[in-house]
C-alpha cells in the first residue's frame, strides 16, 4: 500500500487517480483531492468521531510543519485542514496518513464523514460511550464498495443520547436510548424519520441506510439526504427497514411507538473547562480560537494527553479539543496551561463562540479578511454564537441559533438564525466601531 501511495496523480494507475476519478460526484477535498486555495493547497483529513491519538497527532503536526502553513485548521465536522501545501506534497503525505493509520482505505476516505458526541463516556452523561459504534461503522464504511461513492459531504452522526448531535443536519444520526435500545434518524434535523434499530446492529444499519440513499438516489448529483425528490425520501425509511430486516415505521403498532426511546432535545456545545466523570477522572474542553490550532497550541494539548491524560484527543464539530483521562490535581494544573497557551478554557473568554471561515487572502472568493474582523470585534461573551463569513457561500456556518456575519459588497450583514428561520438582517458599512456594536447588540451583549 504505501508503495502504490507514493504514485503521483497525473499516474492513471495510482489509488491517488482513482479517488479522483470516483470522487462521489462533488468537489469535496480530502486527503488524496487536494483542494487548490490562494495560500496553496488545501488537504481535509477525516478523523471519524475526532479521535486521535497523541502520535497520530504529532503525525498531522509534522506534516503541517514540513509541507504546510505550520498549522492543524478544525473543521465543523471535527476533521483537520492542512493548508498552505504544494501539489508536489500529495504522495509525501499519503505516506504519512497511511502509517499513522489515518487512511485505511484510498476509495473511502471522503465517506468516512462521522461526528460523535464528545464528551460520551466521560462526564456520566447520555448513555454510555459510542467507541464500539465508531469502529464498527468505519470498518463497515471501509468495507463496502457501495459506500465509496458516498459524497463528501454526506454525514454520520453518532449521538449518546444527550441531543448534541441532532442539530449538525446530519444526513443519518444514530441515537443512543436508555436499556440498551437505539434510533437510526433518516434525514437531518427534526425532519428526519426516526427507526427504531437494535444496539448491537446499529452501525450495520447506518451503512445500509445509506446505501439504500445511494441506490434510490440514482443522480450522482444528489448528495444528500435532503436533497431527494420528496416522494423518494418519503420511500427510504421503509427501503431501509426492508434492508434491515425491521418494522417500517408506518406499520409499527401504537404500543411499540409508545416503547420506542424519546427523542432528546437539542443541546449545544459543551461549555469550555474541566468535566469531572464517573471514578473522579476529568476530562478538559477547550475551544481552539478560529479552529487554528498553532503549532505550540497543538503541543500544548499533546503533551496533556501524553503525561496526564489517556493518550487520546477528540475533535469536536464546534471546533474544540477533549483531552480524556486526566486526575482532579492534574486538570486544574493543564487547564492554567493550556490557557495560557492561547486556548479557550472557560466561558467567559471573548473568544468563546466565535468562528470564521478562512477569509482573505486564503479563499479567492472572499471579499474579505473576516478573521481579523472578527477579533477586531472582539468583546464579551455573547448568549449567541456569531460567525464570520467572507461570502455567501459560508463554509463551515455552525447550525441552529446563531449570528451570521457576511462580507457583502455593500458591507457586512448581519442576521440572526434560528434554523431554517432568518430576522430581518442589518447591513453595516465600514465602520469597524460601528460593526463591532452592531455584532455585539445581536449576539445579546450589553454596553
Amino acid at each position: 500500500m504505501l508503495a502504490a501511495m507514493s504514485a503521483t496523480a497525473d499516474s492513471p494507475g495510482s489509488p491517488v487517480a482513482a479517488v479522483a476519478r470516483n470522487g462521489g460526484g462533488d468537489a469535496c477535498p480530502g486527503a488524496l483531492r487536494l483542494h487548490r486555495a490562494d495560500d496553496g493547497a488545501l488537504a481535509r483529513v477525516r478523523i471519524p468521531g475526532g479521535v486521535l491519538t497523541a502520535d497520530q497527532g504529532r503525525v498531522l503536526l509534522d506534516a503541517a510543519e514540513r509541507l504546510g502553513d505550520g498549522a492543524l485548521h478544525l473543521t465543523s465536522r471535527g476533521n483537520v485542514q492542512l493548508r498552505g501545501l504544494r501539489r508536489e506534497h500529495g504522495p509525501e503525505l499519503s505516506e504519512l496518513l497511511v502509517a499513522a493509520g489515518l487512511l485505511p482505505s484510498v476509495h473511502h476516505e471522503r465517506a468516512r464523514n462521522v461526528v460523535a458526541s464528545p464528551l460520551a463516556g466521560l462526564d456520566g452523561l447520555g448513555h454510555g460511550g459510542l467507541r464500539s459504534w465508531l469502529v464498527e461503522l468505519d470498518a463497515l464504511l471501509c468495507g463496502s464498495e457501495r459506500a465509496a461513492a458516498l459524497s463528501g459531504r454526506f454525514l454520520f452522526a453518532l449521538d449518546d443520547g444527550r441531543g448534541d448531535m441532532t442539530a449538525l443536519g446530519a444526513d443519518l444520526t444514530l441515537l443512543a436510548g436508555p436499556d440498551g435500545r437505539a434510533t437510526l434518524r433518516i434525514g437531518p434535523g427534526d425532519t428526519g424519520t426516526p427507526l427504531p434499530v437494535p444496539c448491537a446492529m446499529a452501525p450495520r444499519a447506518a451503512l445500509l441506510a445509506a446505501e439504500a440513499f445511494l441506490d434510490l438516489a440514482a443522480d450522482p448529483g444528489i448528495w444528500r439526504v435532503s436533497a431527494l425528490p420528496e416522494d423518494v425520501r418519503a420511500a427510504l425509511p421503509a427501503e431501509v427497514a426492508r434492508r434491515a430486516g425491521l418494522v417500517p415505521p408506518a406499520e409499527r403498532p401504537a404500543q411499540a411507538a409508545q416503547a420506542a426511546p424519546s427523542e432528546p432535545a437539542a443541546a449545544g456545545a459543551p461549555a469550555p473547562g474541566a468535566v469531572t466523570g464517573p471514578g473522579g477522572r476529568t476530562a478538559l474542553h477547550v475551544g481552539v480560537p478560529m479552529g487554528r490550532l498553532t503549532a505550540g497550541r497543538w503541543r500544548a494539548l499533546l503533551e496533556t494527553a501524553e503525561h496526564h491524560g489517556s493518550g487520546e484527543l477528540r475533535c469536536t464539530p464546534w471546533r474544540g479539543v477533549v483531552v480524556p483521562g486526566l486526575d482532579a490535581a492534574a486538570a486544574r494544573q493543564a487547564l492554567d496551561s493550556l490557557a495560557g497557551a492561547g486556548l479557550v478554557t472557560g466561558a467567559g473568554s471573548p473568544w468563546s463562540g466565535v468562528g470564521a471561515c478562512v477569509g482573505r487572502p486564503g479563499c479567492a472568493k472572499s471579499l474579505a479578511d473576516v478573521r481579523a474582523e472578527a477579533e477586531a470585534a472582539l468583546g464579551p461573551a455573547g448568549r449567541l454564537p456569531v460567525y464570520w463569513s467572507g461570502c455567501e457561500r459560508r463554509c463551515g456556518h455552525p447550525h441552529g441559533e446563531w449570528i451570521d456575519v457576511v462580507a457583502t459588497p455593500e458591507g457586512r450583514r448581519i442576521t440572526h438564525v434560528r434554523g431554517d428561520t432568518r430576522a430581518t438582517p442589518v447591513t453595516v458599512r465600514d465602520d469597524p466601531a460601528a460593526l463591532a456594536a452592531a455584532v455585539a447588540a445581536a449576539r445579546g451583549i450589553r454596553a
